[in-house]
């Protein structure tokens, strides 16, 4: 994982990052990007996430985020990938 190709995606991907000032882009945490990315991106956004840093790391950060009392996902964002993970890591 290259954190300055992880810079890059947020540039390239800032409105899903909407909540963030511009200013503080550059220093969103992973949860926050994979939570972003899986709740409000598209496809080639999700596929770029998991080339960049790897599936097996995103679905680790969804399951840690999503096996707590408060959840930021939509519940049909949590159905699909709790289904995709299963298949696919």
């Amino acid at each position: 994982m290259d954190i300055s190709e992880i810079k890059m995606f947020i540039k390239e991907y800032a409105y899903l990052f909407w909540w963030v000032r511009e200013s503080e882009k550059e220093n969103v945490n992973l949860n926050a990007i994979v939570e972003a990315v899986l709740n409000y991106g598209d496809k080639q956004c999700i596929k770029k996430i998991f080339e960049l840093i790897g599936i097996r790391k995103v679905a680790e950060i969804f399951y840690q985020d999503t096996n707590r009392e408060r959840v930021n996902y939509y519940p049909e964002v949590v159905n699909f990938f709790n289904l995709y993970f299963k298949k696919n890591v």
